[in-house]
């Protein structure tokens, strides 16, 4: 819903993925989370909860669209991440929910941090009622008192976002564990899922695996993927954590979960302090040794007499860690069982007969994306609205059928917000949308533009582009500008501070124009429909980055025919 009156059910990835995760596991969870809302909700201000109905609506609707077009429950819903909660919004939103035959529909808050949401939710016995669960993000594994006299669920909905090297897999490992030994934690989320971004964006690689290179089909099972598994292979969403004291006397953790039907799953890691430390918070120092622990089954699981085991081993010297082995059956007599347990470990003993660490084609090689790289955006069906390989950084760039151009231009790609959202991080005030080889120095770059919006619209094409995401205001590079009042300009910046260079252009709005940027070593050059309209601007800065196309403001234009050269 970019505007108030634009229902759409089939925008992005996400209705995609989340039916494939349902393929695979029909008992996963559905957690929608704001992280921006669309402007028309706040009518002018900067801000979700001056119209709570209003939000609440759009939020509610995307449930019930879910449901309508995919088939798919949600089963938590979010606030705003990261951002302040509002209670009577909160209120609302459960109202709304019921309202639409939503009560299965269970809320979390606040997705920032234990406080004040667990303090708020002590005074007011209301909100207390409609919040399900307490979501906190990288906690460190540490709670609050508040949080536990709430007896609320308390979840850490937001952890992990660290390189997914072995040192990720550890940091992964021991979180999984000690949120819930340390914190009485009984969800944790990993942000992000699969590392699906170019690299040198802001948190490269910080999935639980690597696919980042849809031009080549190579992807990387990482490491941190078979740590996962130690707990989802062998556990699913309803178990219960057995209230037992996880620290193991050596160092490191365990956990026992069970379905309530006679099945135990026991985890222990052994992740030492240089080995698992995660991109936040601060890890305060430990000492982890090599231990023989001995572990009691009592009540029904006295009768256990054998369990399942299942083990990883993160090899920081060789490189050569063990992943996720079976390994043989332990015998469990009279109730008792040890092992030994060295450093950086993970073992899942369970009695379960259902793990296996299934292969997978070996994917393709990994190549860098392509030098000499064209698209018409000429597809009549897209499988999504989305270009592929441009990353969107700032704006939205969708497939658009321009049903008025009679000519070359009916399938297009368009920039199509329109307003400044209510954003999460610091957005750029230019819209722009990313694509290429970071290490690109030498490339030419030429896009069909068509400017919509009079008197002050603008577009560019760009070069040299050196950053994104929730960096995307401080973005550096060469960026070729033509706006509707006939002007040009070349700025060093994406937000047209540094000027290099600027004159008359002819362009217009509503008429297509071809705009080309050569940039050869310290040099860069701009034609205008195949003639030259400035040339020989020095560039010092930077040296190398991605190309890029976007827009002077929030504003309706269109691209065609890109086409990027480079070296």
């Amino acid at each position: 819903m970019h505007y108030e009156n634009d229902e759409n059910y089939f925008r992005g990835y996400e209705w995609w993925l989340m039916k494939e995760a349902k393929k695979r596991n029909p008992k996963i969870k559905l957690i929608g989370l704001p992280w921006t809302f669309p402007a028309w909700i706040g009518k002018g201000e900067n801000w979700p909860y001056d119209y709570p109905d209003v939000t609440a609506y759009y939020i509610v609707s995307w449930i019930l669209g879910a449901k309508h077009y995919h088939d798919l429950d949600i089963d938590y819903v979010g606030i705003w991440n990261e951002r302040a909660f509002n209670s009577k919004y909160i209120k609302l939103l459960r109202y709304t929910l019921d309202k639409h035959g939503l009560q299965q529909v269970r809320i979390i808050a606040s997705d920032r941090l234990w406080e004040p949401i667990s303090f708020v939710l002590l005074l007011d016995s209301e909100l207390h009622g409609v919040v399900d669960a307490i979501g906190a993000h990288y906690p460190g594994t540490k709670t609050v008192p508040n949080a536990l006299l709430t007896k609320k669920k308390l979840w850490s909905s937001e952890d992990y976002s660290t390189f997914n090297d072995e040192v990720g897999a550890g940091c992964w490992a021991r979180i999984l564990n000690q949120n819930y030994v340390n914190g009485n934690m009984t969800s944790t989320i990993a942000w992000n899922l699969v590392a699906s971004y170019y690299e040198e964006l802001p948190f490269g690689r910080c999935g639980l695996m690597t696919a980042q290179e849809p031009w080549s089909g190579h992807y990387k099972v990482e490491a941190p993927i078979w740590i996962t598994a130690h707990t989802t292979q062998f556990t699913q969403p309803g178990w219960s954590y057995l209230q037992v004291d996880g620290h193991l006397e050596g160092g490191g953790s365990f956990v026992a979960l069970t379905d309530g039907l006679g099945n135990l799953t026991i985890i222990i890691e052994t992740m030492t302090y240089n080995h698992s430390q995660c991109i936040r918070p601060p890890l305060p120092h430990f000492t982890v040794t090599p231990q023989r622990a001995t572990f009691y089954l009592k009540g029904s699981f006295y009768m256990v007499k054998t369990l399942q085991v299942w083990h990883s081993r993160l090899d920081f010297e060789s490189g050569s860690s063990n992943l996720f082995q079976q390994l043989h059956p332990v015998k469990v007599w009279k109730g008792s069982f040890s092992l030994d347990l060295n450093v950086d470990e993970v073992y899942t003993l369970t009695t379960l007969k259902t793990g296996q660490k299934c292969g997978y084609p070996e994917p393709p090689p990994p190549q860098p994306f392509p030098s000499n790289y064209k698209d018409d955006f000429n597809i009549r069906n897209p499988p999504f609205s989305e270009a592929p390989n441009f990353a969107d950084q700032t704006g939205v760039f969708e497939y658009f059928i321009n049903a008025s151009d009679p000519g070359d231009h009916v399938f297009t790609l368009r920039q199509v917000v329109v307003q400044r959202p209510i954003t999460w991080a610091s957005d750029a005030d230019q819209t722009i949308s990313l694509i290429g080889n970071f290490k690109w120095v030498n490339m030419t770059v030429t896009c069909d533009i068509y400017i919509e919006k009079q008197r002050d619209g603008g577009v560019f094409v760009a070069g040299r582009v050196d950053n994104g995401g929730i960096y995307v205001r401080r973005t550096k590079g060469v960026f070729f500008w033509v706006f509707s009042d006939g002007t040009y300009r070349v700025t060093g910046d994406l937000a047209g501070e540094e000027i290099l260079m600027k004159g008359l252009s002819g362009v217009r709005d509503n008429a297509w124009h071809t705009l080309t940027l050569n940039i050869q070593g310290t040099s860069a050059s701009g034609l205008l429909n195949g003639y030259p309209l400035w040339e020989n601007v020095t560039i010092s800065q930077p040296s190398n980055g991605w190309a890029a196309i976007g827009t002077r403001s929030f504003e309706f234009a269109q691209f065609d025919n890109f086409h990027v050269e480079a070296s």
